[in-house]
């Protein structure tokens, strides 16, 4: 048995149980964008949940961790030396109303409500070939200038921002008057998991250029190429991609 978790002097394993899956947090959350694309944030959850229920396991599969592991559960939930009853059965009201609090929320999310059923649609839709493996005429991102970027901004928010929100996160003046909420750029699962010519095609063809799988789709993004040219349409996607501090998905 190591004894840095297993022998009476180590580390305690409550907080191995809660360092280790922290410590994972930290590599997916800031390291791994460093090195290449951002996870996404359904599947860092999923490694977390993995990553704690292995540490668990761990802890618990030895006699010796196990006893420390569950020893300070049992010494907090017991009744201490000289400590009243009131004191003792006043921490386990509280014990008791915290889960089923939380387990009214869940049962409250998860129960049939008379609204319509949620809608399938995919969401992020393969282009028209037409628009596969588009490149941007204004280069890739670090050699963007920034008079070009500067252009995109201000189209931004002048016909993008009352939707979107002037800070990219899709909080906009607008935006709880629609379902699905405009899209929130500074997200890890959005813009920085789409090449820029997907992003671009979304603009120049709006809700109305969606694909039949991605229907039905409740999307009231206009036709933008109705309105600007692709080089004004590029911008605004170089402004959403620099303003976020994200860089379009290449092929890897």
């Amino acid at each position: 048995m190591n004894k840095e978790t297993g022998g009476k002097g180590g580390i305690p394993p409550l907080l191995v149980l809660l360092v280790i899956p922290a410590c994972w947090y930290v590599f997916l959350k800031f390291i791994i964008p460093r090195l290449t694309a951002p996870l996404p944030s359904s599947l860092i959850f999923m490694y977390m949940a993995l990553c704690t229920a292995v540490t668990f396991l761990y802890q618990t599969i030895f006699k010796d961790t196990s006893e420390r592991f569950f020893g300070p559960i049992a010494s907090f939930l017991g009744r201490g030396e000289g400590e009243s009853i009131a004191k003792t059965a006043a921490r386990w009201i509280v014990l008791i109303i915290i889960p089923l609090a939380a387990g009214k929320y869940v049962l409250g999310v998860v129960t049939p409500s008379s609204e319509a059923p949620l809608e399938q649609r995919v969401m992020h839709p393969a282009p028209p070939i037409e628009f596969v493996g588009t490149n941007n005429p204004f280069g890739d991102y670090d050699h963007w200038k920034d008079g070009d970027v500067l252009t995109g901004k201000g189209l931004f928010m002048a016909m993008c921002s009352p939707c979107h929100g002037p800070k990219l996160d899709g909080n906009g003046p607008e935006a709880n008057g629609f379902n699905p909420r405009p899209a929130n750029f500074m997200s890890s699962d959005t813009i920085v998991q789409l090449q820029n010519g997907f992003v671009f095609w979304r603009v120049k063809k709006g809700g109305p250029g969606l694909p039949i799988e991605s229907m039905p789709w409740k999307s009231v993004m206009p036709r933008w190429e109705t309105r600007l040219s692709d080089d004004l349409i590029w911008k605004i996607t170089m402004w959403e991609y620099k303003g976020s501090n994200h860089k379009p998905r290449t092929w890897e």
